[in-house]
C-alpha cells in the first residue's frame, strides 16, 4: 500500500470537487470533501473490485453513495478511476451533462443506483446483498451513509432487516462529519451514539479516523474479508469541508459554491498541503 499514492490522489480529488463546484455555481463541497479520502481508499487502496473498462461485470463489489447530494466527491473518484474523462468533471450539474446534481446510473458509468432522498440508501444495499447471495454471486455491497441521514427512520428498518437477513457482504459506512445542513446533527435531532446502536441492531462494528488512508484502508480490507453471518458498520470519525481551512467544521459550506477569491485560497492551501505528503 502507497500511503503517499493515497494521500496525492485525495488531494487532486479535493481539488477536483473545488473546481467542479466553483465552475457549476452550485454544489455541495463540505459533506464532499469530509468523505473522499474513504472513496479514495476503497477505489485506490484495492479494496473495492471495479473494473472500469467493464463497469457492469460479474462479481464486482457494489459501492451506493447514499448521501447522494455529496456526488462531486463520487465524480472526481470515478473520473480519477478511468470510468469517464477528468476534463468531463467542469461540466457537473449543467444542461446535458452525465454528471448530474445526484449521481444517475442510467447517465454516469460506475454509478450503481440514484440516490438523494436520504435513508434509502442502506435499504437499497439490503436489496443488492440479498440478490448476490441469492444469485451465488461473489462481491460485497459498500453503503457509504451521513450522520444526519442516520436520523432517518428508514435507515434504522434496513439495519435491522440487514441484521436479520445475515448479510455478512454489506458494509456500511457513516461519514461522522458532526454536520447537516441546519447545523450540528446533534442539535438538530442527535441520534446519539450510531455505532453502539447498530451494535445493539446486531451488527459488527469499527470505527476509525476518516482522514487517515492507511487506518481506513486497513478497516475496510477486514470488513470485506470478515464476511461472516452479521453486516459490518464502519463508523468514520471525518471533519466536514476537510482540507479548506475556511470550510472546515461549517454547516454553510453543506451547499454553497465558492467565489472566484475563495476557489483560489483552498486549491493554494492544498497546494501547501501536497508539499507534506
Amino acid at each position: 500500500m502507497d500511503i503517499s499514492f493515497l494521500e496525492s490522489t485525495a488531494l487532486q480529488m479535493r481539488r477536483d470537487i473545488l473546481t467542479m463546484i466553483a465552475e457549476a455555481g452550485s454544489g455541495h463541497p463540505g459533506g464532499s470533501l469530509s468523505c473522499i479520502d474513504i472513496l479514495c481508499a476503497l477505489y485506490f487502496g484495492d479494496v473495492l473490485d471495479y473494473d472500469a473498462a467493464a463497469p457492469q461485470k460479474e462479481g464486482r463489489d457494489r459501492f451506493i453513495l447514499a448521501k447522494g447530494h455529496a456526488a462531486p466527491a463520487l465524480y472526481a473518484t470515478l473520473a480519477r478511476a478511468g470510468f469517464f474523462p477528468v476534463d468531463e468533471l467542469l461540466t457537473l450539474r449543467k444542461l446535458g451533462s452525465r454528471l448530474q446534481g445526484h449521481p444517475d446510473p442510467q447517465l454516469c458509468p460506475g454509478v450503481e443506483v440514484s440516490t438523494g432522498s436520504l435513508g434509502q440508501g442502506l435499504s437499497v444495499g439490503c436489496g443488492l446483498a440479498c440478490g448476490l447471495r441469492l444469485n451465488e454471486e461473489d462481491g460485497c455491497v459498500f453503503v457509504l451513509l451521513g450522520d444526519g441521514e442516520c436520523e432517518e427512520g428508514q435507515v434504522w428498518e434496513a439495519a435491522m432487516f440487514a441484521a436479520h437477513q445475515r448479510l455478512g457482504n454489506l458494509i456500511a459506512i457513516v461519514d461522522g462529519n458532526g454536520l447537516q445542513i441546519d447545523g450540528h446533527v446533534s442539535e438538530v435531532c442527535d441520534p446519539a451514539d450510531i455505532p453502539e446502536k447498530f451494535r445493539a441492531f446486531g451488527w459488527q462494528v469499527s470505527q476509525v479516523d476518516g482522514h487517515d488512508l492507511g487506518a481506513l484502508v486497513r478497516v475496510l480490507g477486514e470488513a470485506k474479508a470478515a464476511g461472516g453471518d452479521a453486516p459490518h458498520l464502519i463508523y468514520a470519525h471525518t471533519i466536514k469541508g476537510k482540507g479548506v481551512s475556511f470550510m472546515e467544521d461549517v454547516a454553510g459550506w453543506h451547499g454553497k459554491a465558492p467565489d472566484a477569491d475563495q476557489l483560489a485560497q483552498a486549491l493554494a492551501e492544498l497546494d501547501a498541503c501536497e508539499v507534506t505528503v
